[in-house]
Formats: structure tokens, C-alpha cells, sequence
């Protein structure tokens, strides 16, 4: 995959970053429901990404932090920050970049915590809370994305 290039909606923060995977992922659990009032949308970002700007991050939970500007609060990642096999690993939100979506969703997790007022269509991977919760307690099982 090719470095994209994108931006917060202001403009002060300037992100470059490389999808793992040509896709994109949308998350439906409370927290992400609260940050941007629906899911999130993002792609796993290989390590070597890069942010400029008014960056501000939250600890969001004991495993994980958001990233927002600091000027237009756009969010710019979650990233995982429990130590373990997933730690550092990246979700950059896919509206920070023209085009990030072209390739579809390919995985929609938390969808038991989905509300039902929306659904998105085609067929896609679905992983519940509790599959999640599963695939990231560090017991084997298949990459979630």
C-alpha cells in the first residue's frame, strides 16, 4: 500500500500515513459512539506514521488513547497503549484522508453495541464485544481486521 496523506478539518495537523490493509473498519462501541457521535470509521496504520500539528491525546481507557487537533478537535487515531502484542498498534481515521475509503468496509466490530437507527450495506466481517474482547485478551485467535 502507498503513503496517504491527509488532514484534520482546520488544516493544523498534517497526517502521513500506510494502511496494513486496503480497507477500512468501522467500530460501534460507546466510547467511539461518544468521541464522534457514530461509528468510527479508520484503518490500521503501519508503524512509521507521522502527525504535525496541535496534537492532543486522551487516555480513553486503560489499554488504549484517542488523538484529536487541538484547534477543531477532528479525531485522528486510537491507538492501543496496554503492553502486549498490540500495543502501539494504530487505527488513523479514514476521513483524515481523500480517498481512504475507496476500497469498502471490510470489518464492522462492537456490532451488538450498534444502534439500530443505521446499518451499512453489503456484506462484511462482524465481530460483537465479546469476540473483541477475546481477540485482544492475548488468547490465539485470528486478526480481527
Amino acid at each position: 500500500m502507498s503513503e496517504l496523506r491527509g488532514q484534520c478539518m482546520c488544516g493544523a495537523v498534517t497526517v502521513t500515513a500506510t494502511p496494513v490493509r486496503p480497507a477500512i473498519a468501522a467500530c460501534h462501541c460507546e466510547m467511539c459512539q461518544r468521541w464522534g457521535s457514530g461509528p468510527f470509521l479508520s484503518f490500521e496504520a503501519a508503524p512509521g506514521y507521522a502527525a504535525l500539528g496541535p496534537v492532543k491525546t486522551y487516555q480513553s481507557s486503560s489499554w488504549a488513547e484517542r488523538a484529536f487537533c487541538g484547534e477543531c478537535g477532528s479525531s485522528l487515531w486510537y491507538r492501543m497503549t496496554q503492553p502486549g502484542p498490540h500495543q502501539g498498534q494504530t487505527q488513523m481515521a479514514a476521513g483524515l484522508f481523500e480517498n481512504a475509503g475507496d476500497n469498502g468496509l471490510s470489518l464492522e466490530i462492537y456490532i451488538d453495541r450498534k444502534p439500530d437507527g443505521y446499518a451499512f450495506e453489503g456484506d462484511r466481517r462482524k465481530m460483537t464485544e465479546a469476540q473483541m474482547i477475546e481477540a485482544f485478551s492475548g488468547a490465539p485467535t485470528e486478526d480481527p481486521a
